[in-house]
């Protein structure tokens, strides 16, 4: 009973003691960390012996992301597939008109005389059925005029022109495609600007030309680009190609022919055109325009 049990820690003033020993240790430590570069091979050291800590700590974030990568569901990685496919046709369409805007600044005389610019917006929509009459070439797609969709629309295909709008219901359309017989689109000769009227004839790969004069300037490889004439289509994008051009000495128009650049047999996501003239205040009218690539 006479037994006295002692402190764990000891006494008191032997814990103030240490404390202050230690405080003193570390002022030191810190003011040669400052002063000098003696420490650094033990900062090295300490760093190297931590890393597992991190490493470890850090496991439970790794496997959360490595899960939630593993695990998506079949139908999200489809919608984000999706995604991609429309932002990139998006970017696609913006950039079918450069070829054109390059020769149009060629012209850059009769763009100064413009009294208005053309304002172009696009909204992505698929196919969701085709006619199975041979002789008509038109398409549905899934939006109407619940989407803003108008009869006469434009639409494209990643590549070019597609066809129009003839249509429309309140969740889905009709697009009667260029190449159908009753269909007929303003074009120009994109090298030199001639214009003429690309009609479709039936066939899915061909496009005629008619009434085109002996003595035209147009050859076999010309692209052909929408004019604008009628404000239906927008000016500008690409239409077809020139694909052969007979000239008949007995006749006084040649007998042209041109292929299509869209991909009207196997496209899947269309882009719909909505186009009207901006007005541009009297002072920037003079100014010269500005291509942006």
């Amino acid at each position: 009973m006479g037994n006295v049990i002692k402190p764990l820690f000891g006494s008191e003033s032997s814990l103030r003691g240490r404390f202050t020993l230690l405080v003193i240790i570390a002022i030191v430590l810190v003011v040669m960390d400052y002063r000098t570069d003696k420490l650094g091979i033990v900062r090295y050291v300490l760093s190297t012996a931590t890393a597992p800590t991190y490493w470890l700590t850090d496991l439970p974030k790794r496997f959360a992301g490595w899960g939630k990568e593993h695990t998506k569901s079949r139908s999200m990685l489809i919608e984000e597939n999706d995604a991609l496919k429309a932002e990139s046709l998006v970017l696609r369409g913006r950039v079918l008109k450069l070829a054109a805007l390059a020769a149009e600044n060629v012209r850059l005389r009769e763009l100064l005389n413009s009294s208005a610019l053309l304002r172009n917006d696009v909204v992505v929509a698929e196919v969701i059925g085709v006619s199975p009459n041979p002789q008509s070439h038109t398409m549905v797609i899934n939006k109407g005029a619940e989407g803003g969709v108008y009869v006469g629309q434009p639409v494209l295909e990643s590549r070019g022109v597609l066809g129009q709008v003839i249509e429309v219901t309140p969740w889905s359309s009709r697009v009667l495609m260029i190449t159908d017989s009753s269909h007929a689109i303003p074009v120009q000769v994109n090298r030199n600007g001639v214009r003429a009227v690309a009609e479709g004839d039936g066939l899915l790969d061909e496009l005629e030309l008619r009434h085109v004069a002996a003595t035209t300037d147009i050859q076999e490889g010309d692209l052909l680009v929408s004019s604008g004439l009628g404000n239906r289509f927008p000016q500008g994008y690409p239409v077809a190609r020139v694909s052969s051009v007979i000239h008949d000495p007995g006749r006084s128009f040649m007998a042209v022919k041109a292929t299509p650049i869209a991909q009207l047999d196997r496209t899947r996501h269309v882009l719909l055109v909505f186009h009207q003239p901006e007005e541009v205040a009297p002072e920037e009218v003079t100014k010269p325009p500005v291509v942006v690539p």
